[in-house]
């Protein structure tokens, strides 16, 4: 079950989700913000220094990604895939390079590691469709 994280106060304060220790690398982590009556479904990638999220929902179908817990990549772990129709999406740019919405991109929600820690801010960006 991904963890759930306080709502936020402030959202351009972003919200800490987790330890970056916490995500293998390469690796992936679902997490979810209490939010309103829709609590918001994300998850991390880490692949380097690098951590990339994305709300968990398929461009396809609306479905959301992971095949279990924190399960969101590729057995190689070089793609993010759906377990619904099977999409494949670069990791760090969330595109569809391969799939029934090939072309289509995940939906990024912008992040930084502070402190070890990794932080999300769901109301900046390119974030069409966020609450």
């Amino acid at each position: 079950m991904s963890p759930r994280v306080q709502p936020m106060q402030n959202p351009d304060e972003g919200v800490d989700v987790c330890a970056l220790a916490d995500i293998e690398d390469p690796g992936s982590k679902g997490f979810v913000i209490e939010q309103g009556d829709w609590p918001l479904h994300g998850f991390l990638v880490r692949k380097n220094d690098e951590v990339f999220a994305y709300l968990n929902v398929c461009p396809h179908a609306g479905r959301m990604l992971n095949w279990g817990p924190d399960r969101f990549l590729t057995k190689d772990r070089s793609l993010i895939m759906c377990a619904a129709h099977g999409a494949n999406f670069e990791i760090s740019t969330g595109l569809c390079v391969a799939g029934p919405c090939e072309g289509d991109a995940l939906t990024k929600i912008e992040t930084s590691v502070e402190n070890g820690r990794v932080v999300v801010f769901v109301a900046r960006g390119d974030q069409k469709g966020l609450p």
